[in-house]
């Protein structure tokens, strides 16, 4: 079976855009598109349910998606146990849309000369992640950190290096989407739409703990049917809202009209902090270390709000 097909189909169900997989990978849409249809072929399925704006898993892609992982994963530690000095940096993010994430990308942009793979584990649990650094499946992973009760153990060092800024993403016919700025308060009679959002998470735990600070209705009901879906049904109402970080990546049409609309007074921030091993050496961490460190610019404390668990490191 070839890997590098196996890659392609696992960065599109990632991105659920070719275009957006093509541009993490380095590849033409065009190229993608072989690459996906190659594997197809080999397999005798089809993966994905193919429309002009999205590319979504099929059936068969569903159930192919987890042992497409494990398969890069295997190859990954395969190449990695004899070529320690030339292996790709493996990178842990929680979402390939958010800030995390498009700071590796303009970081291969700046340098591409350095062989990265960004991979999302399946757990989202930062104990596991912590696991997975330990044993080097990974070099680093970003979390919050605002759990409390997470122990970082002594051979990993940790620091804050983003401060992701929430805005409020709406429709053309929401209420608020001709303001320049929102506050929180503004935001208190709208319906805030994250579905899908796990209980028990980081992620779960900041808008549980914002929603609960400041009287917001943060709704994660209902099935996570894909960013593009939820970017359909912000288009088309007039009261739905979600809420997106500034440093996340986005595409809808221009159709869609959305609007990004800072909040402000305090403006919910997100920590971001890096995770690594301190005897790792492979021979990228400090540059990558370095360049985060470069882009990070703590907030000011009067005009943020960010979990109250939160470190300072």
């Amino acid at each position: 079976m070839d890997l590098e097909a196996v890659r392609t189909f696992v960065a599109v169900a990632d991105a659920e855009q070719f275009q957006a997989a093509g541009d993490d990978l380095g590849l033409t849409h065009q190229a993608v598109s072989k690459r996906v249809a190659k594997l197809e072929r080999a397999l005798g399925v089809s993966l994905l349910d193919r429309s002009t704006r999205r590319a979504r898993l099929s059936v068969d892609g569903q159930v192919f998606l987890p042992h497409a992982r494990d398969l890069l994963k295997a190859a990954s530690r395969a190449e990695g146990s004899v070529q320690k000095e030339n292996r790709e940096f493996r990178v842990d993010v929680l979402n390939t849309r958010t800030a995390p994430a498009t700071e590796l990308w303009r970081f291969r942009r700046l340098q591409p000369e350095v062989t990265l793979d960004v991979v999302t584990l399946p757990d989202a649990d930062t104990a596991a992640a912590i696991t997975a650094v330990l044993d080097g499946t990974i070099d680093a992973t970003f979390r919050a950190l605002t759990d409390s009760t997470i122990r970082i153990p002594t051979a990993i060092r940790a620091g804050r290096v983003i401060e992701d800024h929430h805005q409020l993403l709406v429709g053309p016919r929401h209420p608020l989407a001709d303001s320049t700025t929102v506050t929180l308060a503004d935001l208190r009679p709208f319906r805030i739409w994250m579905p899908g959002m796990r209980a028990n998470t980081e992620w779960g735990d900041y808008y549980a703990e914002l929603s609960n600070e400041f009287g917001l209705q943060i709704d994660t009901m209902g099935p996570s049917s894909g960013v593009d879906s939820l970017l359909d049904e912000l288009a088309e109402s007039a009261n739905l809202s979600t809420l997106v970080g500034e440093g996340s990546r986005y595409l809808w049409p221009e159709s869609y009209d959305l609007r990004r609309i800072p909040i402000i007074d305090p403006t919910p921030t997100y920590p971001h902090s890096i995770l690594w091993r301190a005897d790792n050496r492979h021979p990228v961490l400090t540059a990558f270390l370095d360049y985060m460190r470069e882009q990070h610019r703590p907030p000011a404390s009067s005009t943020t709000w960010a979990p109250s668990r939160s470190p300072d490191s």
